[in-house]
């Protein structure tokens, strides 16, 4: 990384935001190389200098961020015995610690997030935030408008509230495509709520995640890392 300030590393390194780490740095509770920095614009060298938070020593660790756009029969996670896992498709991959932000069910295609951000993981799943995420759903039989209303206000699916409140759009003249955003992300949710309504969803693909969308010229099961400004936008939104 080289050059960095002490504030922007010490936030990438999860140990806090830019502003919580920027307090404890003026507090004193950070040192540099033995000597107590309190100037959060401080420059280091994270191939050299050594950093330390309240006597605890702070390594310097690489963060990565890909998009993946995930195909069918993968399953979501690090690691599995039966089958290929979505961090098995990040051939590039340099670290050990890639993990998934979320999941998908193992016959849903689409974007993926794989990151070793912790911190960011932590802020996107919470279920304080309410991150968007929309997919392009086909299912078996055409959505009547007192269904489209049911599902945008939100149904129950057998959980101790119904869903949030979604967005239908892009509607096929069929009416048996969409695209639908929820704000949360229980188990097999998607399908859950078309049953709610009498109806089966055939094809799942998720196209966006908060401010980041699936890069149409992935196919599935292929992935690229994320651009700076990507990673910027995901980490405003997030709060960190």
């Amino acid at each position: 990384m080289g050059m960095i300030r002490l504030d922007k590393f010490l936030a990438d390194m999860s140990l806090g935001t830019r502003s919580e780490v920027k307090k404890e740095i003026k507090k004193g509770s950070v040192q540099v190389n033995g000597t107590t920095v309190k100037n959060p614009e401080c420059k280091i060298d994270t191939g050299k200098d050594l950093v330390s938070v309240k006597g605890r020593q702070v390594s310097y660790a690489r963060l990565e961020y890909y998009m993946l756009n995930k195909p069918a029969g993968v399953v979501s996670a690090t690691e599995d015995k039966r089958d290929k896992t979505v961090v098995d498709l990040i051939t590039e991959k340099k670290r050990k610690d890639l993990f998934p932000v979320g999941r998908l069910d193992k016959d849903t295609e689409g974007l993926l997030l794989i990151t070793n951000d912790g911190a960011l993981a932590h802020e996107l799943l919470s279920p304080r935030k309410h991150v968007d995420k929309t997919y392009f759903v086909k299912i078996k039989n055409p959505v009547s408008p007192e269904d489209v209303k049911r599902l945008e206000n939100g149904v129950d699916i057998g959980e101790e509230k119904q869903t949030l409140p979604a967005k239908i759009s892009r509607l096929s003249p069929e009416r048996i495509s969409l695209c639908l955003t929820i704000r949360e992300g229980k188990f097999h949710q998607i399908k859950r709520m078309f049953q709610a309504v009498d109806n089966e969803v055939l094809y799942l693909k998720r196209l966006s995640m908060g401010p980041l969308d699936l890069d149409e010229n992935l196919a599935p099961g292929e992935y690229r890392t994320l651009t700076e400004e990507e990673i910027k936008r995901l980490k405003e939104h997030a709060g960190k």
